[in-house]
């Protein structure tokens, strides 16, 4: 993957702002890669897209291959004719600074199954033609999604393992009968994801043709409680009823004395290598027509991966087991060419796991708040980053820079103060103008940065299973001195706009 210098903000689109209660694909969305493009940003980096599940993280999702539909824009919609306006929900007693998940949920899918019947009684021959051929395009992984949420909605929110054993075990006869008769939810489901995609794709050409790449996000594990699982169990390591044999997760270490356990079912590599990873060759092609490039998280887990025993209740007793490495990413060049990845390679990562991301040139990434302990030797300090990688302020995982600023010890702001060699007046453009100036090939800088946040804006903590991932910028936070600011910040530092890129997408709404 070749970089050319370039910079950009990380912000998910649950973040922008607007009515109805979360960030949507409407024209909040339209204004900020407007207001990239005017500050000289060439890049928008996001995290994974798809349908949210417990927690709504955006890395434990129903399905790889699905969109979440509660980034739809409903007047967006309304415009279609599939909605009216009196029928947008009442935006009383709403904090727009939050998104209130549990309240989004009832009310945008009751308004996406109106919206669907809506479409099925009133749409014109020219759209209802444009959502069979979603269906039949997609329709790799479009049905068993529809089918899975489906069921999932019949058996109480339970997941798949607990389903009749006709189900778990999917019988094509009782698949079959089910689709059947769940048909309405299978197509307000199906017509959700038509309006996702149609209005996903249709901001991503806008945004290449003002010359803002898109970086996506693939998590290297998927849930349990997924269609991936559910429709794929042979290539998991999974008992005869469906339970995990094993599960991933990260050992112990310096800030975890029982590690990480985080449960998701581990790939039964040897099989997917049998069928020359098919699989993972459709996730990686649907994922980069969504987007310009993607990064990769934990990339190590190609290299080995810390296999828990399921029936473990910490990530104490585990063992290190080889993933598929170079056969994997020749793989992926063989069947897909040249693919634009980023490798996430924080932590602790071995010289094997840096040779396979350097052996397929793959840009790495550097976190400057990792950068100011440890002394000169630091990997993450500015005069150890090579360029070929990207290098952040902080990611979606951090405290904002602000935050992380004001919970140092003196010890530690010394050290930043020495490094950078001013009196730091002005954290977080300080910090931000550390990395926009380094050698690294592109700088992702995270919206809470830019708008001088501090912890209350933070987006994720690890660890914390709830009260996450629901931060929103207000519309006014987000100025054109701002934008006037880091504009000229990107032209010192030769970050200028990349050119336009795009591509034809499937049908649309």
């Amino acid at each position: 993957m070749k970089l050319t210098r370039a910079s950009g903000i990380l912000l998910h689109p649950t973040c922008l702002p607007g009515p109805g209660g979360i960030g949507s694909l409407g024209a909040e969305a339209q204004a900020f890669v407007d207001f990239l493009a005017a500050a000289g940003q060439s890049l928008w980096q996001i995290l994974p897209l798809g349908p949210t599940g417990y927690g709504d993280s955006p890395y434990s999702a129903f399905s790889a291959f699905a969109g979440n539909p509660l980034l739809v824009s409903l007047p967006q919609l309304v415009a279609w004719g599939d909605l009216r306006n009196g029928d947008l929900p009442d935006e009383s007693g709403r904090d727009p600074r939050r998104v209130d998940f549990g309240r989004i949920h009832r009310e945008k899918e009751s308004l996406l199954q109106r919206a669907a019947r809506n479409f099925r009684q009133h749409a014109s021959a020219e759209r209802r033609q444009a959502f069979d051929d979603f269906c039949a395009l997609q329709g790799y992984w479009l049905h068993d999604y529809a089918l899975f949420r489906a069921l999932r909605e019949r058996y109480r929110q339970r997941p798949w393992n607990l389903w009749p054993a006709e189900l778990r075990h999917r019988d094509p006869q009782a698949l079959a009968r089910a689709a059947e008769e769940l048909e309405t939810e299978l197509h307000w489901r199906k017509y959700a994801e038509f309006a996702f995609f149609t209005q996903w794709f249709a901001l991503k050409d806008y945004a290449n043709a003002r010359g803002i790449q898109i970086l996506g996000d693939i998590p290297i594990f998927v849930s349990f409680d997924s269609v991936d699982v559910w429709a794929n169990q042979s290539l998991f390591h999974l008992d005869e009823e469906g339970y995990p044999l094993v599960v991933a997760g990260v050992p112990p270490d310096y800030f975890s004395a029982t590690g990480q356990r985080w449960g998701n079912p581990l790939y039964h590599w040897e099989r997917m290598a049998a069928q020359d990873y098919s699989w993972w060759m459709a996730r990686f092609r649907w994922n980069l027509t969504q987007t310009d490039a993607v990064r990769i998280d934990h990339f190590r887990g190609f290299e080995s991966y810390w296999a828990i025993p399921a029936e473990e209740d910490t990530a104490v007793r585990g063992e290190w087991r080889p993933g598929p490495g170079e056969a994997f990413f020749q793989a992926v060049r063989r069947t897909l060419g040249e693919v634009a990845i980023v490798a996430e390679d924080l932590g602790v990562i071995t010289p094997e796991v840096e040779a396979l991301r350097d052996g397929f040139g793959f840009p790495g990434m550097k976190i400057l708040q990792f950068a100011f302990d440890g002394g000169p030797a630091n990997p993450y300090l500015p005069h150890n980053i090579r360029p070929n990688s990207l290098v952040y302020t902080g990611t979606h995982d951090n405290d904002t820079t602000l935050g992380w600023w004001r919970h140092l010890d003196k010890k530690h702001k010394d050290q930043v103060r020495a490094y950078l060699g001013h009196g730091l007046r002005d954290m977080p453009w300080d910090l931000m103008r550390a990395a926009l100036a380094s050698v690294a090939d592109w700088c992702v800088l995270p919206l809470q940065d830019l708008l001088g946040l501090g912890s209350e804006a933070r987006m994720n903590r690890p660890g914390l299973s709830t009260g996450n991932w629901d931060w929103r910028y207000l519309p006014e936070q987000l100025t054109a001195d701002i934008g006037q600011r880091l504009a000229e910040l990107t032209r010192l530092y030769g970050r200028r706009p990349a050119p336009a890129a795009g591509q034809n997408r499937p049908g649309k709404a």
